[in-house]
């Protein structure tokens, strides 16, 4: 795990000290050392950037840029299956100065080019830079848990793990791309390629960016689609067989992902998804394994549970019960780590408890991704009766419905926004078919109202239109998992535990998102995973035979903390420093006046504005620390 950045300069002007600089700020990602180098080309200069965190093969002579014949590599990432590619390059004749999984990512590039990505299983944002033909590759892993931003603006381009590497070039254009930030207040975090800024999008997941350094030309091209899956014929076998098959899948997975010459452990919270991951592993360890839980006096705390769990494996486990205080100072050092807008608040528990592992170990594993494959969000149950009931409504009731609903949505005051968005989206979806009613509703579910974002935001609003991609996925329940894990889990989540565990310089590894397991997990019959209105039941039969059903079954809570509490209360100041008119003014996307009224309400009673006053006062902290403040120096 590392950070990367880099620069292609057709003026000729970035010097190694500016390259110096710009990894510097991603020290964080790599303290164990950073190196930048420089190639000089008749078109351009082109500088390479590492920051190291070193956890397979800890040598100096791991260290990067890592150059083999015509390629230079800069690599942020794991590849879990690198010693079976190893030996089948030893086979073709190829021999390795260190153990490192770089040097075999360099090799496999020069056997077999493009093509080498396919065989990697790992979690990667790599750049290749071919001296010979000037030409330069930008690679990011399947499901995109590692990042890469791209930046281009007429004789400059650069990339970098993280965004804050670009502000540290004389000639990166900060313009915001007003359209992205619409996208943020909507979710809670930009979704798909683009970024904050006008000129900078992220490197797509499982995709393959080749830029030729002469012409200019950039070919993308996607080696990996989990829709592709979804479509495909569902598998049949029997439950019994299914359920073995994905036993050994996250057995592989998970073991995988133990691959490190450093210490590793587990983040366990005492749900189905990390107690699978902590039982699977500990059933085969000659050892117990690290476990970490975080807990809390206030919000939702699962540390009592993952206690028990722990002591029923027999895992070595630490737990630590974190004060308001520390949580709370949490919230300022937001806007540094996270240097976008993202403003899912489970950032700072996940800060902690990486903070807490990292007095243990140098690699922990997360169990994100779960949910999203096995229909485990309480959110799937809600929309799996909502459509199920309109769906055996009678067509001639379905149209009467639609006038019912589309009358009530023009005639409902303003201020009932919510009720009005209801209506809207029933009275324009209700004669679709189940699989466009559940693409629609579910966007519509899973973002913030429009209504009151066109109110409080200058800025234009983005479309959501009912696709007929999802026509031909075999249930609604494909749609939905599609759909969040092409955005929430790629680009809430992901982002999430990244950046917290990078913050405090450890490695986060995805067990759960083997690009195996994912295959086999969209194939299965929906019945498998969603029956009778319970989510998740074929993983939560194989975690049963490790631990008892009756320790397991409760609420889903979620990693929670009472920030609008504290809002309220001791961080007021916060809502009262970033969200006050002149503020407001500085950063250009609000109507003040419909803000201010919302702080009102906010402040005044408990109100279903809760949660936009964080996302509004997440922009603000951001822009405060990334746009005004640089202004100022």
């Amino acid at each position: 795990m590392c950070g990367i950045c880099g620069v292609v300069d057709y003026s000729k002007q970035t010097t190694l000290e500016i390259a110096d600089n710009m990894i510097e700020l991603l020290k964080h990602r790599g303290p164990d050392a950073q190196k930048s180098l420089k190639y000089e080309s008749d078109n351009a200069d082109i500088l390479l950037s590492h920051a190291r965190l070193s956890i397979i093969d800890t040598s100096e002579l791991a260290n990067q840029p890592m150059v083999y014949k015509n390629l230079t590599i800069v690599f942020n990432g794991e590849i879990y299956n690198h010693q079976e590619i190893k030996k089948e390059l030893i086979g073709l004749k190829h021999s390795f100065k260190t153990n490192s999984d770089t040097e075999v990512i360099l090799h496999a590039f020069h056997e077999w080019g493009e093509n080498s990505v396919a065989k990697l299983n790992g979690m990667f944002a790599f750049a290749i830079y071919n001296t010979s033909n000037q030409k330069l590759w930008l690679v990011r892993d399947r499901l995109g848990v590692k990042p890469l931003y791209f930046y281009y603006k007429e004789n400059q381009m650069m990339f970098s793990s993280e965004l804050k590497a670009f502000h540290q070039h004389p000639y990166f254009d900060k313009k915001i791309n007003f359209s992205a930030v619409y996208d943020y207040f909507e979710k809670g975090y930009i979704n798909g390629k683009h970024s904050v800024f006008q000129f900078v999008n992220r490197i797509e997941a499982a995709t393959i960016n080749s830029i030729d350094l002469k012409t200019k030309e950039i070919i993308t091209k996607k080696y990996w689609d989990i829709n592709s899956f979804f479509l495909k014929p569902k598998l049949k076998y029997e439950y019994t067989k299914a359920k073995q098959e994905l036993k050994e899948l996250l057995r592989s997975s998970y073991n995988y992902r133990m691959i490190a010459d450093v210490p590793v452990g587990v983040f366990l919270s005492g749900g189905y998804d990390s107690t699978s991951v902590a039982a699977i592993l500990q059933e085969t360890s000659k050892n117990p394994i690290k476990t970490f839980t975080i807990g809390f006096h206030e919000g939702n705390n699962e540390a009592e549970y993952a206690k028990d769990t722990a002591r029923l494996l027999n895992t070595d486990h630490k737990e630590y019960y974190c004060t308001e205080k520390e949580a709370k100072s949490i919230v300022k050092e937001i806007p540094f780590f996270y240097d976008e807008p993202y403003a899912d608040s489970s950032q700072i528990p996940t800060i902690l408890v990486s903070k807490m592992a990292k007095e243990n170990v140098k690699v922990v594993l997360s169990a994100d991704g779960g949910d999203e494959q096995f229909i485990g969000y309480n959110i799937y149950h809600r929309m799996n009766k909502r459509i199920g009931m309109l769906s055996k409504l009678p067509l001639p009731l379905k149209y009467v419905s639609k006038i019912f609903f589309s009358i009530g949505y023009h005639v409902l005051p303003p201020g009932n926004y919510l009720k009005k968005e209801k209506f809207k989206i029933l009275s324009e979806t209700i004669l679709l078919s189940e699989n466009e009613m559940a693409h629609y509703s579910f966007n519509s579910a899973r973002n913030t109202s429009q209504s009151i974002l066109n109110k409080i935001l200058k800025i234009e609003p983005s479309t959501n239109t009912i696709s007929q991609f999802y026509n031909n996925f075999k249930n609604i329940n494909d749609v939905f998992s599609s759909m969040d894990i092409d955005g929430y889990l790629k680009e809430d989540i992901l982002t999430k535990v990244d950046r917290a565990t990078m913050s405090q310089s450890i490695e986060g590894r995805e067990p759960m998102l083997d690009y195996r397991l994912m295959e086999f997990s969209a194939q299965l019959p929906n019945e498998f995973k969603y029956k009778n209105g319970v989510g998740k039941r074929i993983l939560k039969d194989i975690v049963h035979d490790y631990v008892p059903k009756e320790m397991m079954e409760r609420p889903k809570t979620g990693f929670a903390i009472p920030i609008i509490k504290w809002l309220k209360e001791d961080l007021s100041y916060l809502v009262d420093d970033f969200l006050s008119q002149e503020a407001l003014k500085k950063s250009k996307v609000f109507n003040e006046s419909e803000v201010l009224k919302l702080v009102k309400v906010f402040k005044e009673k408990d109100s279903v504005v809760d949660g936009l006053i964080w996302k509004i006062l997440v922009y603000q902290m951001w822009y405060n620390e990334w746009i005004e403040k640089l202004i100022k120096t």
